[in-house]
Formats: C-alpha cells, sequence, structure tokens
C-alpha cells in the first residue's frame, strides 16, 4: 500500500505532499504520519524550508476524512504528534513553513493551511469553513483565522461556511501570492529556496518571538527578548551567524550562514 504521505527533498528544502486520492483528506494515520515528518524536519539541523501541497490538480485538503470515521476513525483519536495534520499544534516549530494550495482548501484542510507561515495559492484555488453546516465547530480555525484576516470576514466565514475563491482569499490577506495553477509549485520552491539561504537562527527567532508576543502586551514581550530570555534569541545573539551578518556587512559581501 503506497503511503498517504509524499517527500521530496533538495538541499535545505522538505516538500510534503498529501498522496490520498480522490480528496486528500486526512485520516487518523495520515495525520500521525503528517506529524512524524514533520517533527524529523523540525528536528534535522540540514533542513530549513518545508513546503506542504496536495497530490493531484483539484484538491489541496479537505479536512477530516468523513468516510474512515464512517469505517471507524474517533473524531478525538490519536492524531499524533503535532496534533491533526501533523502541524498545527506541533511544538517548537522555528522554522519557516509554506502551503503550496492547488485546489479546494476547506475544513480541517483550511487549518492546515493556516498553520505554515507563508500561504500560497493557485488561481483556481478555493477556501471555506463548512463545519456550520454538519453541526460542529472548525476550533482551530477558530482561534488562527481571526488572527489572519478582519474579524467579521472570519466571522462570517465560520458562521455560514461561505466559500472564498483565491483573489478574494488574497484580498483580506490569508493568502499572500496567487500564481496560475502551472506555476505554483515553480513559484513555492522559488520562494523556498530564497528562505533556505537565509539565516535560519533569525527565523527561529522570529517564529518564538511571534509565539511568545500572542499572550503579552508590547513591553512584557520585549523585555523578554532584550533580557535574552528566549532560548532562540540567546542563541542567535551568542552566535558566529550573528558576527557573519555584522561582518559580511563591513565588507560588502553576501554573508555566509552556518546556522550556528
Amino acid at each position: 500500500m503506497n503511503s498517504p504521505v509524499r517527500t521530496r527533498r533538495e538541499g535545505g528544502i522538505l516538500e510534503v505532499t498529501l498522496e490520498r486520492p480522490k480528496a486528500n483528506a486526512i485520516d487518523l494515520e495520515t495525520s500521525r504520519i503528517l506529524g512524524i515528518t514533520f517533527a524529523a524536519f523540525r528536528d534535522d539541523p540540514d533542513l530549513r524550508v518545508a513546503i506542504i501541497t496536495g497530490g493531484g490538480p483539484k484538491f489541496f485538503c479537505p479536512g477530516w476524512d468523513l468516510k474512515s470515521a464512517a469505517e471507524g476513525d474517533k473524531v478525538d483519536g490519536d492524531y499524533g504528534v503535532g496534533g491533526f495534520g501533523g502541524l498545527q499544534e506541533l511544538r517548537n516549530m522555528n522554522k519557516p513553513v509554506i502551503a503550496a494550495v492547488n485546489g479546494i482548501c476547506c475544513g480541517g484542510g483550511l487549518e492546515l493551511a493556516l498553520s505554515a507561515d507563508i500561504i500560497l495559492a493557485a488561481d483556481h484555488a478555493s477556501f471555506a469553513l463548512p463545519e456550520i453546516n454538519s453541526g460542529t465547530v472548525a476550533d482551530a480555525a477558530s482561534i488562527k483565522l481571526p488572527k489572519r484576516i478582519p474579524y467579521h470576514i472570519a466571522m462570517e466565514m465560520l458562521f455560514t461556511g461561505r466559500w472564498l475563491d483565491a483573489e478574494e482569499a488574497h484580498r483580506w490577506g490569508f493568502v499572500n501570492h496567487v500564481y496560475p495553477a502551472d506555476e505554483l509549485i515553480l513559484r513555492t520552491w522559488n520562494m523556498a529556496r530564497i528562505l533556505a539561504s537565509g539565516p535560519p537562527l533569525v527565523y527561529a527567532a522570529i517564529k518564538e518571538i511571534v509565539r511568545d508576543a500572542e499572550d503579552s502586551n508590547f513591553q512584557d514581550a520585549m523585555n523578554r527578548i532584550t533580557k535574552r530570555q528566549l532560548k532562540t534569541v540567546d542563541v542567535l545573539y551568542g552566535s558566529e551567524d550573528n558576527a557573519e551578518g555584522a561582518r559580511a556587512f563591513a565588507e560588502k559581501r553576501d554573508p555566509v550562514w552556518k546556522g550556528r
């Protein structure tokens, strides 16, 4: 039996593709495999950027596999490390993740995309949270979506299940860029290569600062940074890369990042 998750590695980039015909829906087994995959990415010092996308031209991911649920998968079952989709509750993910949304992206699939730092979409992609129509709640999206787009738009999606096309999703701000479908993966890899060439310790510090500041006022968050109470910030300020950045600027050359 083929794995529902396919990976491709090039240099410091890992591409993760959902491969569960017909729609790339996620069951418990697939969620656990995704969690193992993203945890391994997180812990591999040679990997710097991850891409998550869907196989085929029509679906990114529609979320929870209702057919598997009907056959016995429990909605409160073991999703594995990282929770549903392996990414949205994965601790200490201090590397950039790009979602390349290649088609229908709804329910838990939209929650998976919202777990990425950057979302790129094909021009035929569409987005929705249809849980309201089945009498359930899009729990992770209820937390994440109002942080990405205006509150009233997020609530309309949550309350009504309304679909957004790629251009509207871009207009409201939770999609960074929209590309023709046949350019999406190429453009995603171009962005991933740019990020992979950047300073990994700085990316780690940025992500920890953002997480830490979510439940803090500005001054408290700044105090923890300046006092070097955040592990990634402390590592960055004492690193070879930090010194290399200043040295490369003074010498008018491109820096060589070593991640240490």
